[in-house]
């Protein structure tokens, strides 16, 4: 069995990976990334590889390094990104720039199609990530995610002191609701404007991949044909693993 972590800025996710097995499980961090470990992982039989992205505070991937270690007497493998890999060429002008998280999610996407794809990951923050059908990454853009566009409002302004509501309609009739629906409808457009763009240079046959936590809400907004693809970071891990 091989465990692919997902160290995120607000979350941990995982995978056990393994001949007919792929289950999935995901908890919100906190500051004792230790006995949060304790708590989560104590059961797992002792993994072959621990394979790990990670954009979280480096205490808290050093934390991770340090009890699988302790407990599994294993050292992680920390997915860097490169140059290239697995048929994914890194074309940023430093690519060791590109987020780890963002590279394993292009790792994934090729896994997934051998033609061109616009890959929208719905996180913490959302980023929208070319990939040409030659495997090329071309480029994307990183803007704040749902709960980061919501919290800043609160945080931002006096006069908005909730961001709880409905998102369902544009038409809102209270604070919580508008800043709901606004912040979610507000990202659709922005991500289907992206798609757009990509379009011009990918071609018609694109194929958009949407994955991360915020995708079903987002999914229920885009007009845009797109392919849910859930856990595509922990997929692109996967490959990660079985190239090893």
């Amino acid at each position: 069995m091989n465990l692919l972590v997902d160290l995120g800025n607000s979350r941990l996710k995982w995978a056990r990976q393994a001949p007919g097995l792929w289950r999935t499980e995901a908890v919100a961090l906190d500051d004792a990334m230790s006995s949060l470990l304790d708590r989560v992982w104590r059961d797992l039989e002792t993994p072959r590889k621990v394979v790990v992205c990670s954009v979280a505070n480096p205490a808290r991937r050093q934390a991770l390094e340090q009890w699988a270690q302790a407990r599994w007497s294993l050292a992680p493998l920390i997915v860097r990104t490169q140059t290239e890999q697995l048929g994914v060429k890194n074309l940023y002008r430093q690519p060791e720039q590109l987020g780890a998280d963002r590279w394993a999610a292009l790792i994934g996407a090729r896994g997934l199609t051998s033609g061109a794809a616009c890959v929208v990951d719905a996180g913490t923050a959302v980023t929208v990530d070319a990939l040409s059908a030659q495997g090329e990454f071309l480029g994307g853009v990183v803007f704040p995610g749902l709960h980061l566009l919501r919290d800043s409002l609160v945080r931002g302004t006096a006069g908005i002191s909730a961001a709880t509501g409905n998102a369902a309609d544009c038409l809102a009739r209270s604070t919580a609701d508008g800043v709901a629906a606004g912040t979610l409808h507000g990202l659709a457009g922005a991500v289907e404007r992206l798609i757009e763009e990509y379009r011009r240079t990918l071609g018609e046959k694109m194929q958009v991949l949407l994955t991360g936590g915020d995708a079903p809400e987002l999914a229920r907004l885009l007009r845009a044909a797109h392919t849910p693809a859930p856990d595509l970071v922990l997929k692109g891990l996967a490959r990660i693993a079985d190239s090893l």
